[in-house]
């Protein structure tokens, strides 16, 4: 066998959500975050696309900068109906994290490859840089709020028309036990034609 199949598989089953709000203040150096990024470039895509495009929050400021526009964005669409909660955790989470990753898509300028299949190749990138940050011990947060879905959001990402944001990716080492996971077993999700 080429690799450890076991230590593959211990650290795919090993991979979890882990919220900013169970972040400890312990900072993630930028070489790890490099190597996160790295790990998600390698991800498939089809027609060698590279779709995945990565906005880095990493300084104090640039976080504070997108949990402001983050929450006051949230009350600008919402209006007065928005929900306090909802808006305590769109404001800390940026704050709470270690870094903060805007996923960003830029479809293939020629328009070969449908823009799902572009989508699913990003997918893919964030689970590399899920697997890589659990390696390191590192909690991550794949959120995806349907409010960079609007061209404000674009705006402020500094995003091209075309280009989508498809959510924030929330690192920081976790001050909780890691949490353990299950799944439902093969046959409940599988069906075989022999």
């Amino acid at each position: 066998m080429k690799y450890n199949l076991s230590e593959i598989l211990s650290l795919i089953k090993d991979r979890r959500t882990i919220y900013p709000e169970q972040y400890s203040d312990r900072k993630v150096h930028k070489e790890i975050i490099e190597d996160i990024l790295n790990s998600a470039i390698w991800a498939p895509n089809h027609g060698k696309t590279e779709p995945w495009r990565f906005t880095v929050y990493m300084s104090e400021e640039s976080r504070k900068s997108l949990s402001d526009f983050m929450a006051s964005f949230y009350v600008d669409v919402i209006g007065d109906n928005y929900n306090e909660m909802k808006y305590k955790k769109i404001k800390n989470r940026p704050l709470k994290s270690s870094v903060v990753i805007a996923i960003n898509m830029t479809p293939d300028p020629k328009g070969r490859i449908p823009e799902i299949e572009e989508i699913q190749a990003v997918a893919c990138a964030v689970q590399n840089m899920y697997l890589t940050a659990t390696a390191y011990g590192i909690g991550g947060f794949w959120a995806t709020p349907k409010l960079l879905n609007l061209p404000e959001a674009n705006k402020f990402l500094e995003l091209g028309e075309q280009d989508k944001c498809l959510g924030l990716f929330y690192l920081g080492y976790p001050e909780i036990d890691w949490p353990k996971g299950h799944r439902k077993p093969l046959e409940y999700v599988t069906k075989w034609k022999e």
